[in-house]
């Protein structure tokens, strides 16, 4: 009993310290992002990054680690509470097909155009799921089922970045774009939940055109991350299954290496499918989820000086824009086609 609390107590001591600071940078981040605009997870990146410094000090490195890998897996399984079943009714099969297709060709032209790169396979698949999915929520959830050796902390960073500022100029130009290509407040919809990254981003681009485009692009965006599940379950297999090994190098049973993160949203998501969650209760945990991520980005930004961030170059840039505008395309072509 007394080694159990001294090991309690030297857990706690050795990890409030980098826990606290961020939380902090969270919590300002979330701050700036509500009183003056702009996505908080970039501000926590950017503000996490600006006291790098930290993260040198051996008093708060574990802590920081700590909000990088456990809080950061806490979250992503949180996020299973948010994905729904309900209004799916208003979208007909094609459409559903168009935008679930969408979602894995993104992934798959992605993985193509990467070979033409320098970035491993790995890393540029990982940048197109980000696209193709959910944004830094989709990055930092696959991130989670790679080992060190196949995703660098700055390649997560620089992705996580790249594909906010994506999306955040996607908020403001894709609203336009609609209105060029003469669709409806309905196919608006369609068509912000179908191309931007991040689900604030989509909130924002459909409230900028009307109501009706914002609840059908909050709808087909859900149905974006709902497809968070199955491809999670592939990366487990594709790549996480090559990296887990035991140290006589014979593999781990394929059950071993589900990771609980990965059981937790599935079994969340189903719950709230099925209307077991009380609203109120999703919502609550929603809020959790996006504090925890929040709080993980910004142990990861504390982690990584903007010097290391330098080594990964324009190729995140290059790929994830390369990638927006192939899933760009394959929406509006979609909806023209289904449209007649």
């Amino acid at each position: 009993m007394t080694t159990e609390k001294v090991s309690l107590k030297h857990w706690l001591e050795t990890r409030w310290r980098g826990t606290l600071m961020a939380v902090i940078i969270g919590a300002a981040s979330l701050f700036v992002s509500e009183h003056y605009g702009g996505p908080a997870v970039l501000f926590a990146l950017l503000i996490g990054m600006a006291f790098h410094f930290l993260s040198e000090d051996r008093r708060t490195l574990a802590g920081i680690h700590f909000c990088s890998t456990t809080v950061l897996r806490w979250g992503v399984g949180l996020l299973g509470a948010k994905i729904t079943a309900s209004q799916l009714g208003l979208l007909s099969p094609a459409l559903l097909a168009m935008i679930i297709g969408g979602v894995f060709a993104t992934l798959l032209f992605g993985a193509f155009i990467t070979r033409f790169s320098k970035w491993p396979l790995t890393e540029g698949t990982l940048a197109a799921a980000s696209t193709a999915i959910c944004g830094a929520s989709a990055a930092i959830a696959l991130a989670a089922t790679f080992n060190h050796k196949q995703l660098r902390e700055q390649a997560l960073l620089a992705i996580v970045v790249t594909v906010t500022a994506l999306s955040t100029l996607a908020m403001v130009l894709y609203p336009f774009i609609s209105g060029w290509c003469g669709f409806n407040h309905i196919d608006a919809g369609i068509f912000l939940g179908g191309t931007i990254h991040d689900v604030a981003q989509v909130v924002g681009a459909g409230a900028m055109i009307g109501p009706d485009a914002l609840e059908i692009a909050s709808l087909t965006k859900m149905i974006r991350v709902a497809l968070l599940i199955p491809i999670l379950i592939i990366f487990m297999f594709v790549f996480s299954s090559k990296a887990h090994r035991t140290e006589e190098g014979n593999a781990k049973p394929w059950y071993k290496n589900i990771p609980m993160f990965l059981l937790g949203f599935i079994a969340l998501a189903a719950l709230n499918c099925t209307g077991v969650i009380p609203t109120n209760v999703s919502n609550t945990l929603g809020e959790i989820s996006r504090l925890f991520i929040l709080i993980s980005i910004s142990a990861l930004g504390l982690k990584t000086s903007l010097g290391k961030l330098k080594e990964v170059g324009w190729t995140p840039i290059v790929l994830m824009s390369i990638d927006t505008v192939f899933l760009l395309l394959w929406v509006i072509i979609g909806i023209f086609l289904i449209r007649g």
